[in-house]
């Protein structure tokens, strides 16, 4: 006789980057199945209504193994303890928020993405880690099998680590993006094309898989190269660009001016 595996059941809450490639994910797989997502706006998720059961209501919540809140970081604690029951696993997915700041009638846990989530961006979550935090030892293998169910590798974090993970990628991510913005804005001013550099961005992401970014460092403000550095500098229009080159070519050369620790 064939004992047929009982699927995960989950609820999601919210209707931003995570919460819309974490359904996406799980409506591929044959372990878990999203069977309710709640939405303050139900004009949000209106689309996906012929795909899975859709709310605005919070008493109208489906009972679930899992109910993943997908919201913003100052929301998380008071839809906690909105939520109209008790005794349920009840997990957010933030960077920055604690685990305790769950309402604690709830079991308590964190399924915290470690990727750069673009609604509209296609996503491999064989390419996502997920850190994975639970407040009591039973909770932790049910995440674990719903992580795997969508593909993704899994690391068991605590709250600081993942506070102090979240922070890396800030600068890793978001300020590196926004460093690729103001490249994209120098190359315009002067007709030239951005994506000239392209492989640059590529190479420079690929050695560091195989070597320190410390080792990695490579470019006038390493050289000291006063000549390279001023001409750069005059070059430079935009104050604020002028100020994040002073500083990053500061930062690098106190980094390297010292022995490696």
């Amino acid at each position: 006789m064939t004992i047929l595996a009982v699927m995960i059941s989950v609820v999601i809450l919210g209707a931003g980057n995570v919460a819309t490639h974490f359904f996406k994910a799980l409506r591929k797989s044959e372990e878990a199945s999203v069977i309710q997502w709640y939405n303050r706006s139900l004009d949000t998720i209106k689309h996906f209504e012929n795909t899975v059961a859709i709310t605005n209501d919070l008493a109208q919540l489906k009972q679930a193994d899992v109910y993943i809140l997908a919201v913003s970081d100052d929301v998380v604690a008071k839809l906690s303890s909105q939520l109209p029951f008790n005794d349920r696993l009840v997990v957010h997915t933030s960077g920055c928020v604690n685990v305790s700041d769950l309402d604690k009638k709830h079991k308590r846990g964190v399924l915290y993405p470690l990727q750069s989530l673009s609604k509209d961006a296609a996503i491999d979550f064989s390419n996502v880690p997920i850190c994975i935090e639970t407040l009591d030892k039973k909770s932790y293998p049910l995440l674990k099998k719903l992580a795997a169910s969508m593909g993704s590798p899994t690391k068991r974090v605590n709250s600081p680590q993942r506070r102090v993970l979240h922070l890396a990628a800030v600068f890793v991510n978001n300020f590196t993006n926004q460093l690729y913005r103001i490249g994209h804005e120098i190359t315009e001013s002067e007709g030239a094309e951005f994506d000239l550099l392209k492989p640059l961005i590529l190479e420079t992401a690929n050695k560091i898989q195989t070597m320190s970014p410390y080792m990695a460092q490579t470019g006038p403000a390493l050289r000291n190269d006063k000549k390279t550095i001023n001409v750069h500098l005059k070059l430079l229009n935009n104050p604020q660009h002028k100020d994040i080159y002073n500083l990053l070519t500061d930062a690098i050369q106190q980094t390297h001016g010292r022995k490696k620790l």
